[in-house]
């Protein structure tokens, strides 16, 4: 929409904030990206975000969205001559919303725990959260994309995981290709857009954060 101002409040390594930037992208939103300091918040964060206190925010028009899976609905509904991410279909649309929750409530939550414990608790972190993706997995079936035949909400919701899976591979010694091929095959026809292999950070450098993040927390 011409005129408008849109701007993400956001942390470099956030999947959260990834997910926003691919359906910015899919739209062919232009925005302005403000990083923040997590350690030091901003005014700004704090008043557009006083609740949570929490990247991302999208703020449009002076009027601040948070939480990531919102900021996406809220995306797809205001630019919504490009790119539908949401099915039009309301049960559709209600599954849509369900696998995407499932990924805030089970994928990230076990990757998480990965990369920040050792043991047996990492193990456990390890079984659930392959669990979990052979879930997600039967869900995708043999279609190209959660959304269908083109990128949709689940897949927005997930990939920013899949930039992730490198550390949480290489920190917890195991391999998620041999587990869920079909979902690893998604997540790479995903990352030949150009919407989402620019959104996303490389997964090196992630790893070398959750490393620095684990020396801090005696994990290493």
């Amino acid at each position: 929409m011409a005129g408008d101002q849109v701007t993400l409040l956001d942390f470099w390594s956030s999947p959260f904030g990834m997910r926003v930037r691919i359906a910015l992208a899919e739209k062919g939103v232009k925005y302005e990206y403000c990083e923040q300091d997590l350690r030091n918040k901003s005014d700004l964060l704090l008043q557009m975000n006083p609740v949570h206190k929490k990247i991302p925010v999208l703020v449009h028009d002076g009027k601040p969205v948070c939480e990531s899976l919102i900021i996406v609905q809220y995306i797809d509904e205001v630019w919504k001559d490009k790119a539908p991410l949401l099915p039009s279909d309301p049960h559709k649309r209600a599954q849509s919303r369900f696998w995407a929750d499932f990924v805030d409530k089970k994928i990230y939550d076990f990757g998480r725990k990965i990369w920040t414990t050792n043991g047996e608790d990492q193990e456990a972190a390890k079984n659930d959260f392959i669990d979990s993706l052979k879930l997600l997995e039967g869900e995708l079936g043999d279609k190209p994309y959660f959304g269908g035949e083109t990128l949709g909400y689940v897949d927005v919701a997930l990939l920013p995981f899949y930039c992730w899976f490198y550390a949480y591979e290489t920190i917890g010694n195991f391999n998620i290709e041999a587990d869920c091929p079909k979902l690893i095959a998604c997540c790479k026809r995903c990352l030949q857009k150009e919407s989402v292999s620019k959104s996303l950070k490389d997964p090196q450098i992630l790893y070398d954060f959750a490393v620095m993040v684990r020396k801090k927390l005696g994990l290493e």
